[in-house]
C-alpha cells in the first residue's frame, strides 16, 4: 500500500547549515494496517508524517502508493492524489465555526466538482459512520471536543480515502473521548478496511494501535513484533 525508501529529509538553516530531519527512512505499510507513529518531541515523526501525506517533498528516497511513485509528479498531480487517497485529521480539529457539522463534512468534496446535493448525502453518510447522526446541524460552538473530532473524522473519511494520517487527534481530549476516539478508529480500520496511521506521544494510545514504528534521531529504530517489515536505515 506505502512503501519508502531511503527517505532523507534536510531543512536549511540559513548560514547556520542544515538541519538532518530524517535520515535512510525505510518502511513498508500493507492495505488495512493501524500503526502508531511514536517518538519523543523532534524525532522526525511529524516530518514523516507531512511526507507520507504529500504536505512537503524529501530531499532524497521514494515515496510509493501503490506502486505509484510520487517523486516526478508536479503539484498539480500531489494536490490530486492528496485529496482522492488521503484523509487528514489534526489535534486542532480545523473546522470553520459558522459551518455546520455538515457543511464542514462537505468541503473536501467542493474541489472535486460534485454536485451540492450529492455532497451533502455523502457528507450524512460520513457523520453517520462516525455517529453524530443527531448532531448534523449543530455548529462546531455547540459540540464538545470528541464530537468536534468525530466531525473532523467525518471530514477525512467522505472522500473515501485509501489513507488516513492523524496527528495527534486526542492531544485535545479528556482521558473518556480521547478512549471513544481510539475506539472508532479501531472500528473503522475494522469495518472499512481503512488504512491507518496515528501520530501521537501517549503511551496508551499508541498500545492500542496493532503496529507501532517508533522513530528516533530521523530514524526509525524499533516497531512491534508484527512490524517485520520495518528496517533501520
Amino acid at each position: 500500500m506505502l512503501t519508502i525508501q531511503n527517505l532523507r529529509k534536510e531543512y536549511s538553516e540559513g548560514k547556520v547549515g542544515h538541519h538532518l530531519a530524517l535520515d535512510r527512512v525505510n518502511l513498508h505499510i500493507n492495505q488495512s494496517e493501524f500503526c502508531a507513529l511514536t517518538g519523543p518531541s523532534g524525532s522526525g515523526k511529524t516530518t514523516l508524517m507531512n511526507l507520507i501525506g504529500l504536505l512537503d517533498r524529501p530531499t532524497a528516497g521514494t515515496i510509493r502508493f501503490g506502486g505509484l511513485v510520487t517523486d516526478a509528479l508536479i503539484a498539480d498531480q500531489v494536490a490530486e492524489l492528496r485529496n482522492r487517497f488521503i484523509g487528514f485529521v489534526f489535534q486542532s480539529f480545523h473546522l470553520l465555526p459558522r459551518y455546520t457539522a455538515l457543511d464542514n463534512v462537505c468541503l473536501p468534496l467542493i474541489y472535486r466538482g460534485i454536485h451540492k446535493r450529492e455532497r451533502r448525502a455523502m457528507a450524512a453518510t460520513a457523520l453517520e459512520q462516525v455517529g453524530l447522526t443527531d448532531r448534523m446541524m449543530h455548529r462546531p460552538d455547540e459540540l464538545s471536543g470528541g464530537q468536534r473530532q468525530r466531525v473532523a473524522i467525518a471530514r477525512a473519511l467522505v472522500g473515501k480515502p485509501s489513507l488516513l494520517l492523524a496527528d495527534e487527534p486526542t492531544g485535545n481530549l479528556d482521558s473518556r473521548s480521547a478512549e471513544a476516539i481510539m475506539s472508532l478508529f479501531l472500528r473503522l480500520n475494522d469495518t472499512l478496511g481503512l488504512t491507518i496511521i496515528i501520530v501521537t506521544h501517549d503511551p496508551q494510545i499508541a498500545a492500542r494501535c496493532p503496529r507501532r514504528i517508533e522513530v528516533r534521531d530521523g530514524q526509525i529504530v524499533e516497531g512491534s513484533a508484527s512490524a517485520v517489515s520495518v528496517v533501520r536505515g
